[in-house]
């Protein structure tokens, strides 16, 4: 594994009620998590999806698990051709759940977000999903981010939040509507993911 962490032990970062940041909580795993999202890559390239607005959205996408998120109004579709969530991913998906205070987190969606130099996710909510009552695990690999994290209304007050290479966000609860999105991602190398920011969300969907 590459020196990332620099000995840095995880910790936990409270950012709203029901919502935590582990800090570095990859630590040891990020090698292999890269390594599933190569794998996925492969037989499910990363792609540009088209909003329901028609334009081309600036994050590649692809992914695994039995739902597969699209970008149009119908949110998560069943499908059976997808890639399996593999077990590495469940457990890890389910290991940081548990950490953040939810026990009974079972994802069955996967999508993988490649950020490049100025590309941006714009706010929005996670509400596609059919039971709101389980939780998001996002995981940040690469390049660092600023994490907009806001209230259940657009118009609510943005918190801006660094996340770097290794830091996991879970919200769910109160937060589990609340408006996030990323700042454009500003240019550089890292050592394991070279000119891009990797985003791995953990959901349960259908």
């Amino acid at each position: 594994m590459f020196d990332f962490f620099q000995d840095e032990a995880p910790w936990q970062e409270p950012l709203a009620s029901g919502a935590v940041i582990l800090r570095r909580f990859v630590q040891g795993d990020d090698d292999a998590l890269f390594a599933e999202i190569n794998r996925i890559a492969m037989q499910s390239p990363f792609i540009h999806r088209i909003t329901p607005g028609g334009f081309k959205m600036s994050v590649a996408m692809t992914g695994c698990g039995a739902a597969q998120w699209l970008s149009g109004r119908e949110g998560y579709l069943a499908n059976t051709e997808s890639l399996p969530l593999s077990e590495r991913l469940t457990a890890f998906a389910r290991g940081a759940a548990t950490a953040a205070g939810y026990p009974d987190f079972v994802p069955d969606s996967c999508l993988i977000n490649r950020y490049a130099v100025d590309s941006k996710m714009t706010l929005h909510q996670d509400k596609n999903e059919r039971d709101l009552h389980q939780p998001i695990v996002s995981v940040s690999l690469g390049l660092p981010a600023v994490f907009l994290f806001g209230g259940l209304d657009r118009s609510d007050r943005t918190s801006k939040v660094l996340l770097e290479h290794g830091d996991v966000v879970v919200w769910g609860r109160e937060s589990r509507l609340c408006f996030h999105g990323i700042s454009p991602l500003k240019p550089g190398i890292h050592p394991l993911t070279g000119p891009y920011r990797f985003n791995i969300t953990f959901r349960k969907a259908l």
